[in-house]
């Protein structure tokens, strides 16, 4: 496929996703101006961070007044699963030019890694134009999350919080991890992952979605190896 045609699969197949994120950023903006952030803060972080657990989280821990080392410290750990994204592209992706790594590890995301992903491992022949598939992917993700965030900022107080839009960010990572559940290792890691997460729910400074996510890592690699 040429990189134009590339390009235009990556935006389409991650429009569908993109649903589920919508409502997400609207939430963002809401959550970020009552924690007191001056709007053109509350956008600005969506441009430069572009992390939407990390953002959540950062602009909860600012309205409390919370130190900036703790801050920092803390979106550095719930981001910490976007190296393990990075590890499992990196041999899609490592014959790119820096420029070209650095861009794509900017749009680098849950939601692009997870189509991304599929299409790489279904279709393995000729990566020489892949990039343009995750560029795709990338920057459609990143424009809508622009909008929506904008959106929630300056519109987001008036929607009823009985809407419970909060729960469609879970519905978005369960059709996201589904299409990949193809084999032993994979449902065995996602299992992993789900159950540690419960049981560390309650660990300070969300520690437990990473502990959650080396364990399923560790899990699907031994079980990969025995097979």
């Amino acid at each position: 496929m040429t990189p134009r045609a590339e390009f235009l699969a990556g935006v389409r197949a991650e429009l569908p996703i993109t649903l589920g994120v919508i409502p997400f950023g609207l939430i963002y903006g809401v959550l970020a101006v009552a924690a007191g952030l001056p709007p053109v803060l509350a956008i600005g972080m969506s441009s430069i961070v572009f992390a939407g657990s990390s953002q959540f989280i950062g602009a909860q821990l600012m309205g409390l007044n919370t130190p900036g080392v703790i801050v920092i410290l803390t979106t550095f750990v719930v981001n910490l699963r976007h190296a393990l994204y990075g590890f499992s592209l990196s041999p899609y992706l490592k014959h790119l030019s820096r420029p070209w790594q650095w861009l794509l590890a900017y749009l680098l995301t849950d939601e692009a890694y997870a189509v991304a992903i599929v299409h790489y491992r279904d279709n393995e022949d000729a990566l020489s134009s892949k990039h343009w598939y995750f560029l795709g992917c990338g920057l459609t993700l990143w424009s809508v999350w622009q909008a929506s965030t904008a959106v929630g900022v300056m519109l987001g107080a008036q929607i009823p919080g009985s809407w419970s839009l909060d729960f469609t960010l879970a519905l978005t990572f369960i059709g996201l991890v589904v299409p990949t559940l193809r084999d032993r290792p994979i449902i065995a890691a996602a299992l992993t992952a789900g159950v540690i997460s419960v049981l560390t729910f309650y660990w300070p400074y969300k520690l437990g979605l990473m502990a959650a996510g080396l364990a399923g890592v560790l899990v699907g690699v031994w079980l990969e190896r025995r097979q």
